[in-house]
């Protein structure tokens, strides 16, 4: 799935920072100071690189006391009941009396550009928690006292615009092994799945017996994203058509016209009788 591609790009990143590029480990070949800490060296190397939420189980500066515990978005993908905070119990023993339950689920933005986690009082995630368009997420940051990840208010989509790579992240190789690693290039198991079942085009990609079964649907249909807002435009008027539509156009209006000419012909030669 998307999330597992995710996760395994960042276990790479976060490989390859702690062993190629923070330089963290505590022995002497790095001539490290008495007061070494590895975890804080490689917490302050993850920060950096803007890492720290992905790569560090917990912030090495704070006590065990504060660290919470870790939100797994992969838990919400799907509606799911959600279960407040046990620190708040004055809270939860006034919603187990009035029987309210919370859920927790993606629901799009209003612009269709983003999908954000959202807190709702039903099952099916389709009743807010709260109606200040916040998505319920006013109601979690009272509870728990701070903003729901992936939610409206962080403006953090569940879904990146960010393009993702299709090369499978390789381990390093020894010696002469290098050469065929870079000959060979292994395509992520997400990216095989998702182009497999996905529409194709490939009338460009100069390859035998091309697969062009989707290239009518794509051409007509132009997909242009401006500030996360998605608008689907045509491909522009057939011309055929219009001329077409126009002929129709006119010789409806004069069959109308030569319509009430008649009648009106036929009311006067009406009169002229009666008279």
């Amino acid at each position: 799935s998307y999330f597992e591609a995710v996760q395994q790009q960042n276990e790479w990143d976060c490989e390859n920072l702690e062993n190629n590029v923070c330089a963290c480990n505590d022995d002497d070949a790095n001539q490290q100071g008495d007061d070494f800490d590895e975890e804080k060296c490689l917490y302050d190397c993850y920060t950096k690189y803007g890492k720290e939420e992905i790569c560090a189980d917990n912030n090495p500066y704070n006590d065990d006391e504060e660290e919470g515990e870790k939100f797994e978005i992969q838990d919400y993908m799907e509606c799911q009941q959600w279960e407040v905070p046990e620190e708040d119990e004055e809270r939860k023993l006034e919603e187990e009396e009035e029987e309210i339950e919370y859920f927790l689920g993606p629901y799009c933005s209003n612009n269709g550009g983003d999908i954000y986690l959202g807190l709702f009082t039903d099952d099916a995630c389709t009743n807010f928690a709260a109606e200040d368009g916040s998505g319920g997420t006013s109601v979690y940051q009272e509870l728990v006292g701070e903003d729901l990840p992936y939610s409206y208010d962080t403006k953090q989509s569940v879904v990146a615009f960010k393009c993702m790579s299709c090369q499978q992240p390789e381990e390093e190789n020894d010696g002469d092994n290098n050469d065929d690693a870079e000959e060979e290039v292994r395509i992520a198991e997400f990216c095989e799945n998702t182009y497999q079942n996905s529409g194709k085009c490939e009338s460009g990609l100069g390859i035998d017996n091309p697969n062009e079964n989707a290239c009518n649907y794509m051409e007509g249909i132009k997909i242009v994203r401006k500030n996360g807002v998605i608008n689907s435009s045509g491909n522009g008027a057939n011309k055929t058509a219009t001329i077409f539509i126009g002929i129709f156009v006119v010789a409806f209006v004069l069959l109308a016209a030569y319509v009430f000419y008649l009648r009106t012909k036929l009311d006067r030669a009406s009169i002229n009788l009666s008279e």
